[in-house]
């Protein structure tokens, strides 16, 4: 095989053998095959894309590059979940717990986050004492004592994925749906779950800005799991406007437990019931309706909510914070943000306001960035409220005292408002399910 060949078959349309691909991805991990020649694949790709068979053997040549999880030792159905990001995402602080308490297991490895606000694992360390990296036997017993674990991705896991990710995102072809879904789904492959939930978000705050592209992305890792013998399901959710109303990484864990003791934003609620549902429904537990009503019940009853302070103990975590969230340390300094002028809020720009976030030490420029647990954004004012100019719209916390950077996050965060005199249309939380 010359890699030569291969870059020149793909430039011309032509598709390449699962060997191939399988021998590419080993040899780049082995650093036989340089930078300059996988960027030339990788542009290639860009332009003409890959087929099904491609997509199915590059992905599990990905998955197969490190360690793969055994997760055999747990008994009943495995399922995971996983969103392709957006701004006041905290649903898998929801979920997981949702699902563990109707009898599922959930042996979830989750990511950091890089630019506008922490991953989940941020989130998760924001608890004082949760340990988001154990050994898999303790991962594994966990899973089989309460039903759930989340801890952070190993390095060992898909580290193709890591090196290929790192070169796209220096060759601007990181937005090419092949390759998202293969980076995503190979990841998925190798943590193990029996079945996959996908939250694709679509709008300002996503990745993918149009349903269009959203559904593309959503259908193409659709059939690479089931290809590879998982249960697969997708919905197509808003991210326009931020989840609930917290941005940033202790607030959003105080904002998952309002919604687990029944009192959080509903269109987070709406969201967490769907996805949990889906899953229940894929590990056969019932239709739509029948999982939606056990994963309500779930919440209603108190037992998602002792889920997450079941794992959180099991992981070191200091479970009076969960249980008295009050208890988080708080940001030294509060700001309000107010109305610029009298009406509705017709749109929210969600990006500007992850930028915000980052801005007042919530998220990472790069990946040595050290996060601020207790600094974001709290939404008084979201799409559709009738407000009144001066009135508060938001909040910002932070431990930042340069003025400088202070003003601009609020001016960036003022400029993600866009008001008009007419109530606007609701939008659905929910474009598709798939």
């Amino acid at each position: 095989m010359r890699m030569y060949d291969l870059i020149e078959r793909k430039k011309r349309g032509q598709r390449l053998e699962g060997e191939e691909i399988r021998q590419i991805i080993e040899g780049y991990c082995k650093k036989e095959i340089p930078d300059y020649q996988m960027s030339a694949l990788l542009m290639a790709i860009w332009f003409n894309g890959m087929d099904e068979k491609e997509l199915t053997d590059l992905t599990y040549a990905m998955a197969e590059s490190g360690d793969t999880l055994d997760l055999s030792g747990i008994e009943g159905k495995k399922v995971d979940k996983h969103s392709t990001g957006g701004v006041g995402d905290k649903t898998t602080l929801i979920v997981a717990p949702i699902a563990a308490a109707c009898g599922l297991k959930v042996a979830k490895m989750s990511g950091r986050g890089l630019g506008h606000t922490g991953g989940t694992i941020d989130k998760l360390e924001s608890i004082p004492g949760y340990r988001t990296t154990i050994p898999r036997e303790e991962f594994i017993r966990n899973v089989n004592v309460s039903g759930l674990s989340v801890i952070g991705q190993s390095g060992e896991l898909a580290p193709a994925d890591k090196l290929i990710y790192a070169l796209r995102d220096a060759t601007a072809t990181v937005d090419s749906i092949p390759l998202i879904a293969s980076s995503i789904m190979s990841k998925k492959l190798a943590a193990g779950a029996d079945c996959i939930v996908l939250d694709v978000k679509t709008g300002s705050g996503a990745f993918m800005k149009t349903e269009e592209e959203a559904f593309e992305l959503a259908r193409t890792m659709i059939k690479i799991g089931e290809n590879a013998g998982r249960k697969m399901a997708a919905l197509i959710t808003d991210m326009d406007t931020p989840l609930g109303r917290a941005v940033g990484n202790s607030l959003e864990v105080i904002e998952a437990v309002e919604v687990l003791k029944g009192e959080g934003p509903q269109d987070l609620l709406e969201i967490c019931l769907e996805l949990s549902a889906k899953m229940l429904e894929l590990a056969g537990l019932g239709d739509e309706e029948e999982c939606r009503a056990k994963a309500r019940e779930a919440v209603g009853s108190g037992k998602a909510f002792e889920k997450l302070v079941e794992m959180v103990s099991l992981q070191g975590g200091d479970t009076e914070v969960i249980k008295n969230t009050q208890l988080f340390k708080k940001a030294e300094y509060v700001y309000p943000v107010y109305a610029g002028k009298d009406g509705y809020i017709l749109k929210m720009d969600a990006e500007k306001i992850g930028e915000a976030a980052m801005m007042l030490g919530a998220g990472r420029k790069t990946k040595e960035d050290k996060i601020d647990m207790s600094a974001g954004i709290i939404l008084a004012g979201k799409t559709g409220d009738k407000v009144a100019e001066g009135e508060e719209i938001a909040y910002m916390y932070t431990n930042i005292t340069d003025p400088d950077i202070v003003s601009d996050a609020e001016k960036c965060l003022r400029s993600a408002y866009i008001y008009a005199d007419e109530k606007p249309e609701k939008k659905p939380l929910i474009y598709k399910k798939i």
